[in-house]
């Protein structure tokens, strides 16, 4: 399944280190827009930065063809966070945003996410 603003969710993000986002993303950034969380699929990733949240959405059998969408903190309206509850066999978390356009995203995480850690940047992107 691929990152997208426009699909109904993303299941099994998983956190990877800044070092391994996709070297096209650089390409993207303004002055002073600096990646801070990072998560993939098998192929796909979706990377939070200072400015913004990019899912970039690799295609095609080789893989070289790939689709960056990129949407502003500044259109947030609001986001949700679901966090797994005790001793769940499955202790997946879930972050759900509603764009200004209507664009929503639904994006599932798998692994050891600190939810507060999204909620707080993400919050303190939006408030500014």
């Amino acid at each position: 399944m691929s990152v997208s603003f426009n699909k109904d969710s993303v299941f099994n993000l998983k956190p990877i280190g800044l070092e391994d986002i996709r070297g096209e993303l650089q390409g993207l950034l303004i002055a002073g827009e600096q990646p801070v969380l990072a998560f993939k699929t098998v192929r796909d990733q979706l990377v939070f930065t200072n400015k913004r949240i990019v899912s970039i959405d690799v295609q095609g059998i080789t893989g070289k063809r790939k689709s960056f969408t990129s949407m502003p903190y500044s259109k947030v309206q609001f986001f949700s966070i679901q966090t797994p509850g005790f001793a769940e066999i499955f202790s997946d978390c879930e972050l759900y945003i509603m764009f200004s356009n209507g664009t929503t995203a639904t994006f599932e995480f798998n692994g050891k996410v600190d939810m507060g850690v999204i909620g707080r940047m993400i919050s303190e992107y939006v408030l500014r």
